[in-house]
């Protein structure tokens, strides 16, 4: 039961620091508590927990233009942040987590300006048509956080300059380009800000939750912990990960989301396995990645090992395919 809201919005634009503050509130969410966490980044590209930093983004024109690269932990592809997106986060405990209603503050929000939003999709907030917002997701045990952006007036160009979404992707979604999937919300409401988009979402987020919200202060320990977290989101293992060779490979796309694979073997034993997704379920990938290492190298056994990893019956069906036709 839902005994309290909260509130809080980040009071700078660094990508690191403003992810080590969400994962500190998902972790200190209190059981019967919801929060409501606004953010908003610097030029940057967030990739999803299990992507392949080098082929979701263009490095060499973010470093020469200072565009910053973050990986979240949640699943998903890879979204451009600027002073033109407002972001979000719904956090609470499993009893109190419903992806419904928190989308419907996104919705009420959009409401309060006139406009008529929908879901749309696994993971899209659109209007006529146009995605507004994108929506990503993880849990860890009890600890649940549903996030996403906002887009108010993003640089279009730049979002389509700097991220390389694959084709298939763009086929899939019936789409010629990055730039035409996405719309900002000026273009019904101009003269937006995120600070209006702001006041929007915490109006709505009480209208939703029928309840008065606090604002949250962090603690000296709060403060400290976070410090610490943004040291890990910003560092390079965090980012791009160990990157191995891999002696076997596969690559697909399928509806749930595309999917690379790559073994090391050694002596017929899978000693790495290297898994790049934006699946949401990032969980999964995770399990997976575990399940195919440290096995023997052939078909029985993979198959048994992507039988027990947990996932959709649609994506173990369609990994599986991908294996026995890559072997």
């Amino acid at each position: 039961m839902i005994r309290k809201l909260g509130l809080i919005r980040a009071g700078g634009m660094d990508p690191y620091a403003n992810l080590a503050l969400e994962e500190y509130l998902t972790f200190h969410v209190e059981e019967g508590q919801v929060i409501l966490y606004l953010w908003q980044n610097r030029n940057t590209v967030v990739i999803g927990r299990n992507q392949n930093a080098w082929a979701e983004c263009r490095a060499e024109e973010m470093k020469r233009d200072g565009v910053l690269l973050a990986r979240r932990p949640s699943g998903g592809g890879a979204v451009y942040h600027d002073a033109g997106n407002l972001n979000f986060s719904v956090i609470a405990r499993k009893a109190d987590y419903s992806v419904d209603r928190q989308i419907s503050v996104l919705l009420a929000a959009a409401e309060s300006f006139g406009i008529r939003a929908e879901k749309s999709g696994r993971n899209d907030v659109t209007v006529d048509g146009y995605k507004i917002s994108g929506n990503a997701f993880y849990q860890s045990g009890d600890y649940c956080c549903h996030h996403g952006t906002l887009l108010l007036s993003v640089k279009k160009d730049k979002m389509a300059g700097y991220l390389n979404v694959p084709a298939e992707k763009l086929k899939a979604k019936g789409v010629a380009s990055v730039k035409s999937r996405v719309e900002n919300l000026s273009r019904w409401v101009p003269g937006i800000t995120p600070d209006k988009a702001a006041a929007a979402m915490e109006q709505a987020f009480e209208q939703i939750y029928g309840q008065k919200a606090e604002r949250l202060e962090l603690s000296h320990q709060g403060r400290q912990e976070v410090l610490a977290g943004r040291e890990r989101f910003a560092s390079q293992s965090w980012i791009y990960g160990k990157e191995t060779e891999a002696t076997f490979q596969a690559k697909g796309r399928f509806p749930w989301g595309g999917i690379e694979i790559g073994f090391r073997t050694e002596a017929g034993i899978i000693r790495e396995c290297r898994i790049f997704s934006d699946a949401m379920d990032e969980n999964w990938i995770g399990r997976l990645r575990q399940a195919f290492t440290d096995i023997p190298f052939g078909e029985a056994e993979l198959q048994k090992a992507l039988a027990g990893s947990g996932g959709s019956p649609e994506a173990l069906r369609d990994v599986e395919s991908l294996l026995r036709q890559s072997m």
